[in-house]
């Protein structure tokens, strides 16, 4: 059997696939739950409905391509976890602070993946792109740059995830309630476009570069 094409991590298919699953994967359970909560919506009733658009993405992507999702799967954990922790006290500053509960878990999950030679953003890029799955794995187990890309990736993720949630905290307890909670919705909204517009751009430069 012919090996695959030592293709970079960078080419065009990554480029597509990972920025367009990041952007429906992130990006569509993240914007049902801040529109909701600005059209009036409880903390409750969002994190119910990001979480259940989460699992539905997932549930798609899996009976599409016979394969699971990591990063539709991380974000109903993290919703899920949000809506968890809703129950736990009526106290509106730790309600607040479960934001950066939830992103201190994702950021912390893709360093620990990254630290276990298993990237989010492969397992993110192979079920993105399930024609090319077996390539990619191979690719990454074979080829020094793909593993030193990947790796990257995990980490500017899992970093900015962290200093996202870190940033959120002293903030809660700084500002009044009600400006916190407009101020920690566009904390995370900032935090997943940087990191999504960092990711594509950063592709495009490797692209160019190659």
């Amino acid at each position: 059997m012919t090996p695959p094409k030592d293709v970079p991590p960078y080419s065009a298919f990554v480029t597509k696939a990972l920025v367009r699953g990041l952007a429906w994967d992130v990006g569509l359970p993240v914007v049902t739950y801040y529109a909701l909560h600005l059209f009036g919506a409880g903390d409750w009733a969002a994190l119910l409905s990001a979480t259940l658009v989460a699992a539905a993405r997932v549930a798609l992507v899996a009976i599409r391509h016979h394969s699971l999702n990591a990063f539709g799967l991380l974000m109903v954990i993290v919703f899920g976890l949000g809506l968890v922790l809703s129950f736990v006290t009526g106290d509106p500053r730790f309600l607040l602070l479960k934001d950066s509960i939830t992103t201190a878990v994702v950021g912390l999950t893709f360093l620990s993946m990254a630290a276990l030679g298993h990237p989010l953003t492969l397992e993110a890029a192979r079920s993105w792109s399930p024609d090319r799955a077996a390539e990619l794995l191979t690719q990454f187990r074979t080829s020094a740059p793909a593993r030193r890309w990947h790796l990257k990736m995990s980490v500017v993720w899992g970093l900015g995830m962290l200093a996202e949630a870190a940033v959120r905290v002293p903030l809660v307890y700084l500002l009044p309630i009600d400006v916190m909670v407009v101020v920690s919705a566009a904390l995370t909204v900032a935090a997943f476009g940087a990191l999504i517009l960092w990711t594509g751009r950063d592709l495009r430069r490797q692209r160019a570069s190659a």
